[in-house]
C-alpha cells in the first residue's frame, strides 16, 4: 500500500481532476467514500450532472471555509492549503469495500495529524473513490480553531501506518523505507512517455544518465561535460555572491513543456546522491589521475579490478564477522563505488553480456545509497579501479579476465546484499538481489564461450591424469567433486597453461585452494579455474618486470651511484639531504 502526500492551493482544480473522467477516462464511479462529516456532505459523484459543476464549487468551499476565515484575520494568503495523498494497494491484493477504504482514510488522516480522532476542531477532509486499487484523500489543512494541523513528517508517518494496514488487512507488505528513494515519476511524466512510446520517463532516463556518466567521470567538470556531449541540457544555480555551482538541474533532448521550453529536473530531483554535495563527494574520492597508456608488463584493468574485488570481499568479511557498526559509513561507501564498477562495467564488458550488466547496474543504484552518511575516501582503491576500466585497450579484451571479475562480483554483492538485511535496509536488499540475479546471468554470459575454448584445449589423456593426481594431492578434501565438475577439462588446461609458465601445478592448487573456502561452492573446478588464471596472468607479470627492472650490464653500479647523486643534486640542497634518508 503506497501513500503520496503533497500540496497544492486550488481546491476547485484538484476536485473537478478527482470527479472528472481523468487525463484517460480511466476513472470509474468517482464518489466520496469517507469524510469529516458524511452526513449532508454534498457528494458530486451522486449527483444529477446538470448538478454537477455546481456541487463541486458548493463543496470546494465548504472544505476551503477555515482557509477563508484565517485569511481574513490574519490579511496574509494561506499557501499550499490543499492537502492531497493518493493511497494504492499494491498489484495482486484483494477487493477493498468503500467501508474498508474509508477506514483506512481516517487511520491515515489521524497518523499524520490533518485529523487526529476525537479532534473536533481537525481539519476539514474527504476521501474520493474513483478506481478498485486507489482513493485520494483530500483535506484543507487549516483546523477549525483556525491553526495549522501539526503534520510534519506527514510521508513518514502516513508509509508508517500503511506498512500496519497491511499486517491487519493481510495485503501485500512491501518494503519498509528509510526515505532515501530516488523520486518516482508523477502519472502526468507516465502518461507523456506513453503518448510518445517511451518506455521510460524523462526522468528516469535522465537519472541512468547522470549515475552512468558519474561513474566515469574523474571530475565535477568531465561530468557536465560528458552531459552536455550526450544532448542534456545543463542548468547550473549559482552562489549570489560567489558565483560558485551550488546546485544543476538536467533536461533531456525534445523535453519541453507547453510553451516549448526545457523541463529541468535538479539533481536531487533525479536521486538524493545525485546532488550537487554528494556528488563532488563521490567525483573526488578517487586516485585516478591521467587515463592509462598502453601497457605491455601490468595485468589488464580487469584484473587489477579484479584484484580490488577480491580484497574487498574479504574485509567485507571480517567486517560481517565482527558486527562492528561503526564501520557502516565504510560499508556504504564500497557499495557506491561498487555501483559505479559495474556501470563501468557495462561499458566495456564482452558485447553479449553489457545488457544483463546495464540492467544489473540499474538495479543496484537503489542499494548504493541508505540513511547510512557514506565515508566515500574509504572506497578509493574500488572506484579508482572502476574509473579504469574505461580505458581497457582492444589488447586488453580477454573474456576470462571479465569472467573473473564479475565471479567476484558475484560474492562481493552477495556479502553486500546480507550486510543491507543484517541493517533493516529491506528496500536495498532486495534491490541488491535483484542486481545479483542479473550480474549471475551476465557471468554465465562471459564464462560459458571461456570455459568452452577452454575444454577444446584440453592437454592429453597422460597430462590430464598427470594433473589429476596433483589435485588428489594438493587439495585432497575437494579433490572428488573438483574432478566430477563440468569444468574440470578447463581447469585442467589453465594448470598446464600456469606449468607452461614454470609455476608448479600442486602448488599453484594449493595456493588457489587457500584464497577462500571451496567448501559453498556449487563449481569447484569452475572457481579454481579463475584463481588459477588470475595467478598465472600475475606471475606472468611479475617476471617481466623483474626482466624490465634489471640493471644495464654496460652501465657500472658506481656510475648509477653518480647519476642518482647528480639528479638529487639538481633537485637542490635539500632534496639532497633527505635523500639518504629516503634510502634508511
Amino acid at each position: 500500500m503506497v501513500p503520496d502526500v503533497s500540496t497544492g492551493d486550488r481546491t476547485r482544480g484538484l476536485l473537478s481532476y478527482l470527479f472528472g473522467p481523468g487525463r484517460r477516462d480511466e476513472h470509474t464511479d468517482p464518489h466520496i467514500v469517507g469524510a469529516f462529516a458524511m452526513p449532508g456532505i454534498p457528494d458530486p459523484g451522486r449527483a444529477p450532472l446538470d448538478q454537477h459543476h455546481a456541487l463541486l464549487t458548493e463543496l470546494a468551499d465548504y472544505l476551503d471555509q477555515p482557509v477563508r476565515v484565517r485569511e481574513q484575520l490574519t490579511g496574509k494568503k494561506v499557501p499550499q492549503h490543499v492537502w492531497h495523498c493518493p493511497v494504492r494497494t499494491a498489484p495482486g491484493d484483494r477487493y477493498l469495500t468503500d467501508e474498508e477504504w474509508a477506514q483506512i482514510a481516517r487511520r491515515i488522516v489521524h497518523a499524520t495529524g490533518i485529523a487526529p480522532d476525537g479532534d473536533d476542531s481537525a481539519c476539514r477532509w474527504i476521501a474520493v473513490r474513483h478506481a478498485d486499487d486507489h482513493i485520494h484523500i483530500m483535506a484543507t489543512i487549516v483546523r477549525e480553531d483556525g491553526r495549522r494541523p501539526r503534520n510534519n513528517r506527514d510521508g513518514q508517518r502516513a508509509q508508517a501506518e500503511c506498512r500496519k494496514i497491511e499486517k491487519e488487512l493481510g495485503l501485500r507488505r512491501l518494503k519498509s523505507g528509510d526515505f532515501t528513494p530516488a523520486p518516482m515519476p508523477t502519472s502526468a511524466e507516465r502518461a507523456k512517455a506513453q503518448r510518445a512510446g517511451n518506455s521510460v520517463t524523462a526522468r528516469e532516463w535522465l537519472r541512468d544518465q547522470a549515475y552512468a556518466v558519474a561513474a566515469a567521470a574523474r571530475d565535477e567538470a568531465e561530468y557536465f561535460a560528458v552531459l552536455s556531449a550526450l544532448g542534456i541540457k545543463v542548468k547550473y544555480r549559482l552562489g549570489p555572491k560567489s558565483g560558485e555551482v551550488t546546485g544543476y538541474s538536467l533536461a533531456a533532448p525534445d523535453d519541453i513543456n507547453g510553451q516549448d521550453e526545457p523541463i529541468y529536473f535538479s539533481g536531487s530531483a533525479l536521486a538524493p546522491d545525485l546532488s550537487i554535495n554528494r556528488l563532488r563527494e563521490r567525483l573526488t574520492a578517487h586516485d585516478l589521475t591521467d587515463p592509462p597508456t598502453a601497457r605491455t608488463s601490468e595485468p589488464s584493468p580487469w584484473h587489477r579490478a579484479d584484484t580490488v574485488l577480491r580484497h574487498l570481499h574479504t574485509t567485507l568479511l571480517d567486517q560481517e564477522a565482527d558486527t562492528d557498526q561503526d564501520q557502516d559509513g565504510i560499508v556504504q561507501a564500497q557499495a557506491a563505488a561498487f555501483s559505479e564498477l559495474l556501470h563501468n562495467a557495462a561499458t566495456t564488458a564482452p558485447i553479449h553480456a553489457r545488457a544483463e550488466l546495464r540492467a544489473a547496474a540499474a538495479a543496484f543504484n537503489r542499494a548504493n545509497r541508505s540513511a547510512i552518511r557514506a565515508e566515500h575516501q574509504s572506497a578509493k582503491a574500488v572506484r579508482t579501479a572502476a574509473k579504469e576500466l574505461l580505458y581497457t585497450l582492444s589488447s586488453d579484451q580477454d573474456g576470462a579476465a571479465a569472467a573473473a571479475l564479475l565471479s567476484s562480483a558475484v560474492f562481493v554483492l552477495i556479502i553486500l546484499a546480507r550486510w543491507h538485511e543484517t541493517r533493516g535496509h529491506q528496500q536495498q536488499a532486495a534491490a541488491a538481489r535483484q542486481s545479483l540475479a542479473h550480474l549471475q546471468t551476465a557471468y554465465q554470459q562471459t564464462a560459458t564461450p571461456v570455459l568452452t575454448d577452454l575444454t577444446t584445449r584440453t592437454p592429453s589423456p597422460q597430462a590430464t591424469q598427470r594433473l589429476a593426481t596433483d589435485v588428489r594431492q594438493a587439495v585432497p578434501d575437494h579433490a572428488a567433486r573438483i574432478l566430477a565438475d563440468p569444468a574440470w577439462p578447463a581447469l585442467a588446461t589453465a594448470l598446464a597453461k600456469a606449468e607452461s609458465t614454470g609455476q608448479n601445478p600442486r602448488r599453484a592448487l594449493a595456493e588457489a585452494a587457500q584464497q577462500r573456502e571451496l567448501d559453498t561452492a556449487d563449481r569447484p573446478a569452475e572457481v579454481l579455474n579463475w584463481r588459477i588464471q588470475r595467478q598465472t596472468t600475475e606471475h606472468q607479470a611479475h617476471r617481466f618486470r623483474a626482466a624490465t627492472a634489471r640493471p644495464n650490464r654496460h652501465t657500472p653500479a658506481s656510475q648509477a651511484s653518480v647519476d642518482a647523486a647528480a639528479t638529487a643534486a639538481q633537485r637542490g640542497p635539500q632534496a639532497a639531504r633527505e635523500e639518504p634518508a629516503k634510502r634508511r
